[in-house]
């Protein structure tokens, strides 16, 4: 049987990191989205890279274009990371905070801060997501604290939008709102985090073009206080750059099994949820559920799709599924396997 595979393209991967240079001063991609193109824009472009946990930093040769968000450190992991050569650190909460002033007091090391903020998030189902950060006023207090510090270089905010949430783009609304004018004055930088929507099947694509213009407005507004503007794309540049090949197994009731599984290919449609189109794909005619290989009803690919007189052992092409693509080891699945192109 053909085993599924991945295609993920390199001219398609920078084509996407281009785009987003263009919209912000600085570019740190998210590299849990896919750790595969950390290597490709490491090597390409002088992108930095946002990382959460030190196993991923092995995807990265030079750990000066590190971003590292930590959570729960004490002195000797931080010592651990700044002898690595990371440079950049996010701190979302001020226990963390404190631990690294105290590192910084006693140590002969100069970083770049960004104290994490936390946002009101516009989703009805609340209880589902942590939201990370620290309230306004603590961010205030704090960078009005730290802003003479001689240890810390470039000091300035981070924050986070959801990637396919469409309506939490007023940026400069709500950062004006939250962040005293005065404070605005004493940062170098904002992050915004990652957030910047792709193409899936249940997207308004509508909408994404008024996310980069909101985007464009804030930058605009951050560039009149001399504030730069980092972007920290993951799903942007990931998931338009790849495609899932698989093979159809078998065909009944409108069903459409396939030789692959959300459960190593695509967690998203779960998670998110978000539903990857299909190479080919028509907007009306028959319809066909694709259901993964697993016995779990949750297992599909698409609920409803109209393709063109499918058979047996044709291939079944999803396309932007580059990223998050991670796999499980459900039914003890196998990792597919990832082929670079040009």
């Amino acid at each position: 049987m053909i085993e599924p595979k991945f295609e993920l393209s390199k001219s398609k991967v920078l084509q996407q990191y281009e785009k987003v240079k263009l919209m912000a001063d600085i570019v740190s991609y998210s590299s849990k989205t896919n750790q595969i193109i950390t290597g490709i824009l490491e090597k390409e472009t002088d992108c930095l890279f946002s990382v959460h946990l030190v196993n991923e930093l092995k995807h990265i040769q030079d750990m000066s274009r590190a971003i590292f968000l930590a959570q729960g450190w004490t002195q000797e992991s931080i010592k651990e990371l700044t002898e690595k050569g990371i440079k950049w650190f996010v701190v979302d909460n001020e226990p963390d905070l404190d631990e690294l002033i105290k590192f910084l007091n006693e140590n002969k090391v100069e970083i770049n801060l960004l104290l994490r903020l936390k946002l009101k998030e516009n989703t009805i189902r609340t209880e589902r997501y942590y939201v990370f950060g620290m309230k306004s006023e603590i961010i205030n207090k704090r960078i009005k604290e730290l802003r003479k510090h001689p240890k810390i270089k470039q000091l300035g905010i981070h924050f986070h939008r959801k990637t396919q949430n469409m309506s939490e783009w007023s940026l400069d609304y709500e950062i004006s709102n939250v962040i005293e004018q005065d404070v605005l004055e004493m940062i170098d930088i904002i992050n915004i985090g990652g957030g910047l929507p792709s193409e899936y099947a249940n997207t308004n694509v509508d909408v994404i073009q008024s996310v980069f213009n909101k985007i464009k407005e804030f930058k605009q507004f951050l560039k009149k206080k001399n504030i730069k503007l980092i972007i920290e794309p993951g799903r942007f540049i990931a998931a338009p750059s790849g495609k899932l090949i698989t093979t159809i197994l078998q065909i009944y009731d409108n069903n459409i099994i396939v030789n692959a599984s959300v459960y190593n290919s695509d967690m998203d449609a779960i998670l998110v949820p978000v539903k990857l189109l299909v190479e080919g794909e028509l907007e009306k005619g028959q319809a066909y559920v694709i259901k993964g290989i697993t016995p779990c009803s949750m297992d599909l690919f698409r609920y409803r799709v109209y393709l063109n007189n499918p058979k047996i052992g044709d291939k079944l092409v999803f396309l932007n599924a580059g990223a998050y693509n991670f796999t499980t080891d459900f039914c003890d699945l196998e990792q597919i396997k990832t082929e670079i192109i040009e």
